[in-house]
């Protein structure tokens, strides 16, 4: 082939095919492994394998816009199946494998994917929702078994037609969790996707040299994007676990043979990695940065990260927008501890009143979002897409306060504040006073009724192993840091929070304990 054909070959790979771009540039370099197969894909063998997948996926009758989903801890097929879907026009739907069989229902009957593509160990549950909700085909995924049927189909040479697409064209379904209620499917467009990776890269500091440890399950953005996917669009390489285990990421970080110079998760990780007893001894002088986001992060943990010489990055964002919202540079990190950032490039953002004014500096209001990144909407449901935009800005329910150097800093979740004689009381800041005494591994505040004051707050204490802490002990701290109204009126010691997949407190299921199932949910 001349010089001339190869560029032409080069020139005509679609502008939103990240690993037919790669798979021509750097086709020998590893683009993932995985740490419990073993297995080392190169952009050149993800790019054949999304092709195959993509005809056989055609083969059984796919066409634009239909879903595809996938029932599987993190593993390489599951970014063959996006960008599979991203050559012939599909859309993937990544399904949190912690769900019950009703709840997963609830999500397939929703989207009614044409094919549910699922790894061994959730065989069962995979079968019985294949009969139960009607999907005409399916896959199972078995790690390390080249006679599987995900392996037969697509070591067939499947030929595929590429389906013209454009920016607005979904790509993927993701359903949030449903806090208060069914969950909603958020549309993931390629605009989406593409824009993420210019928002979250140059903040990242995100090459073809980077190596990330993904620890985050990839049904959640926070797995997918932060920063799988930017990375794989620049062609670095991700390290996938299937499961966190917080000795296991430490000693794959401590390993030079890994390299790992990036790492993502929300602030539980951070928390578990940091009390392993190999903390301590592990080499971080690799890791370039590490980012936090998807819930308030306790000070203590920042600053103790940054003690072992990492940068800590606070973020905030949504699936909803992509979820690169707002970011925090290295080079702020150690002087803005607690804020989220700034408005990433291409982002906009303001915070507004119950009005929709924009409140004045240091005042508290909720985050309003807008940009390419955002969300075009809910997945057949016009309602909640509706409800949640106002003049093309997306009402996000996060409450924040910016200084006077434009730094925004979370506060909480609007929906986890509560009232207390007329005051405003958000868990996080009393969560983050908590943390300050060594004794506690896990606290979470919730807001429960009283005939004196409304609502006050109760405190929801993990102690460390062979640590002693009495409520008395942990009100007195509180005095001491906190207004009187913001002061826990009882505590209830526990053995451990209540944690989703993505390792997020699950507050509604501490209020259901405490209250019945007829609690008002917040979150």
């Amino acid at each position: 082939m001349t010089d001339f054909h190869k560029f032409r070959q080069i020139m005509t790979v679609k502008y939103y095919d990240w690993v037919e771009y790669q798979s021509n540039f750097r086709p020998k370099k590893i683009a993932i492994k995985e740490i419990s197969s073993g297995r080392e894909t190169s952009y050149y063998e993800l790019n054949k394998r999304s092709k195959s997948l993509a005809g056989w996926l055609q083969k059984k009758g796919l066409k634009k816009g239909d879903r595809v989903a996938i029932l599987a801890h993190n593993c390489a097929e599951v970014f063959e199946l996006e960008f599979a879907c991203g050559k012939i026009g599909g859309v993937e739907l990544p399904l949190n494998w912690r769900l019950t069989k009703p709840e997963l229902e609830y999500i397939l009957n929703d989207s009614k994917p044409m094919c549910l593509i699922y790894s061994v160990e959730f065989k069962d549950i995979a079968q019985e929702l294949i009969k139960d909700c009607g999907i005409k085909n399916s896959l199972m995924i078995e790690e390390n078994n080249f006679d599987s049927e995900y392996e037969q189909a697509i070591s067939e040479n499947n030929n595929f037609e590429t389906l013209e697409s454009n920016h607005d064209d979904l790509i993927m379904l993701m359903y949030t969790s449903g806090t208060t209620g069914h969950p909603k499917g958020a549309m993931i467009n390629h605009q989406m996707q593409f824009f993420n990776t210019v928002n979250l890269g140059a903040t990242a500091r995100i090459t073809d040299k980077t190596i990330q440890l993904v620890v985050l399950p990839l049904f959640h953005t926070g797995g997918m994007n932060c920063y799988a996917n930017p990375i794989l669009h620049n062609g670095g390489q991700i390290v996938l676990m299937k499961e966190f285990d917080p000795g296991k990421a430490l000693e794959i970080i401590n390993n030079p043979d890994f390299g790992i110079t990036h790492f993502f998760a929300v602030p539980a990780p951070f928390q578990f990695m940091m009390q392993h007893p190999n903390f301590a001894t592990t080499d971080f002088s690799r890791i370039e940065g590490a980012g936090v986001g998807g819930a308030p992060c306790a000070e203590v943990i920042i600053e103790t990260w940054q003690n072992k010489g990492v940068e800590l990055w606070q973020g905030w964002g949504m699936t909803e927008t992509s979820p690169g919202g707002i970011g925090l540079s290295g080079d702020d990190a150690a002087r803005k501890i607690g804020s989220a950032g700034k408005p990433l490039l291409h982002t906009e953002v303001k915070i507004v009143d119950e009005k929709g004014n924009e409140v004045n500096q240091g005042e508290v209001g909720e985050i309003l979002i807008k940009g390419p990144n955002i969300t075009p909407g809910y997945w057949n449901n016009e309602e909640a897409t509706k409800n949640s935009f106002v003049d093309g800005w997306l009402k996000t329910g996060d409450a924040a306060q910016m200084d006077d150097e434009g730094f925004i800093y979370i506060v909480d979740r609007q929906k986890d504040m509560y009232i207390s004689g007329g005051e405003n009381v958000y868990p996080a800041e009393i969560e983050n006073v908590l943390y300050q005494l060594p004794q506690i591994a896990e606290a979470a505040i919730i807001g429960i009724p009283d005939e004196k004051w409304g609502e006050v707050g109760l405190a929801f204490i993990a102690l460390k192993p062979n640590e002693n802490l009495s409520d008395k002990d942990i009100i007195n701290h509180c005095l001491k840091n906190l207004a009187k109204f913001k002061i826990p009126k009882t505590v209830e010691f526990i053995e451990a929070l209540p944690r989703n997949a993505t390792g997020k407190v699950l507050k509604r299921t501490l209020r259901e304990q405490k209250l019945g199932k007829s609690a008002p949910a917040i979150s």
